[in-house]
């Protein structure tokens, strides 16, 4: 097959591109470097700023490339923001790609309307980024962000886009069962891919006699994954043991820079309002590091992981999270069998070449 990765989000086009390369497909990848966490693509269009010069060239470029990108088996575009522009002028170019190729896809794989609707319809879910229980959460831009996706431009395009797509990925538990209801005849869960040759398995300490931490922040989204909240904790448990354990935090560091530090660590703190282990867990998990993220019932439930599911779970709450870190440096004798339940976790469910086939199997439906 001939295909078009449009946009990305956390590297995950491009490591299903490595994977769709390996099975022998050819795959082209389109997008801005992922921002700050400069990542890999084929075709790099970045955006330097919203000013009007910088706008309107970012545009021109698209628009100068659009034609050209035709004649492929399948087009998927990474939700329905994968270009820096506004909705109704991303709406455009999707259409435009569904004209010019054969079948066109949309990865849910952030944000967007229906998530978004999902938190707030009361039942879907028991907390994420906008309630605990039911409780809104207190972040700025709190209202404005819900508007944002519930109504206007957002909602328009994202609607648009589901209807008209041949059909949607949804790469989180949380994603699929946003869009379960309304488009089950043409949604698939299909797991973020890992390429585990380049996060090989480090060398597991048989002993640990420090636990050594490692917590990444996004400085413009650390209220949204509550890193906030468990850096403050991690404060408090390397005060209370001090000898038992270490915590190194890093802020916004490139893709590879981050991927690199992260080997010098045992346990990597991630998200606190998921469900699903994503990304950043995942690559943590495939080199031999122990994830504490989301690994919620209704996600062990939904992949059949009953009998390894090596991701420490945590619950929003202050109480819960000490608790648990404080277990793991309690029983930390485990932590050696725990990184490696965790790699063979990453090689069961989510080899970017398994994953590459299983969208295969989707797209030829």
């Amino acid at each position: 097959m001939k295909i078009l990765l449009v946009g990305d989000a956390s590297n995950f086009h491009w490591t299903l591109a490595q994977g769709l390369r390996q099975l022998g497909h050819e795959a082209t990848v389109i997008s801005n470097g992922g921002g700050w966490m400069n990542t890999n693509c084929d075709i790099a269009i970045r955006r330097k700023s919203f000013g009007t010069v910088d706008s309107m060239m970012y545009l021109a470029k698209i628009m100068s490339l659009l034609p050209t990108w035709r004649n492929y088996d399948i087009v998927q575009v990474a939700g329905h923001n994968f270009f820096k522009l506004r909705p109704e002028k991303n709406l455009a170019i999707f259409r435009q790609l569904r004209r010019q190729n054969d079948r066109i896809y949309m990865g849910a794989v952030s944000t967007d309307h229906y998530y978004t609707k999902a938190c707030f319809d009361g039942k879907t879910y028991r907390y994420s980024d906008y309630f605990v229980g039911d409780k809104p959460m207190n972040r700025p831009n709190y209202n404005t962000e819900k508007a944002a996706y519930l109504e206007g431009a957002n909602r328009d395009a994202n609607i648009a886009m589901a209807q008209e797509c041949n059909g949607i990925a949804a790469c989180l538990w949380e994603y699929y069962v946003a869009y379960e209801n309304e488009y089950a005849h043409k949604l698939a869960y299909i797991p973020i891919p890992i390429n585990l040759d380049e996060n090989p398995l480090r060398n597991i300490p048989q002993t640990i006699e420090q636990v050594r931490f490692f917590i990444g922040i996004q400085h413009d989204r650390s209220i949204l994954k509550g890193t906030d909240i468990m850096y403050d904790v991690l404060k408090q448990l390397q005060h209370d043991y001090k000898n038992e354990c270490h915590v190194t935090a890093v802020e916004s560091l490139p893709y590879k820079e981050y991927n690199r530090v992260m080997y010098e660590s045992d346990v990597l703190i991630d998200q606190l309002y998921s469900y699903t282990p994503a990304t950043n867990a995942l690559l943590a998990m495939a080199k031999g590091i122990v994830a504490v993220s989301g690994a919620e019932p209704e996600y062990c439930q939904f992949i059949g992981a009953h009998n390894n599911m090596p991701v420490v779970n945590i619950l929003p709450d202050r109480d819960d999270i000490y608790t648990t870190l404080e277990r793991i440096i309690v029983q930390r004798n485990n932590i050696p069998q725990m990184c490696r339940d965790s790699r063979l976790f990453v090689e069961q469910h989510h080899d970017y070449r398994k994953v590459a086939q299983q969208f295969i199997d989707f797209w030829s439906k």
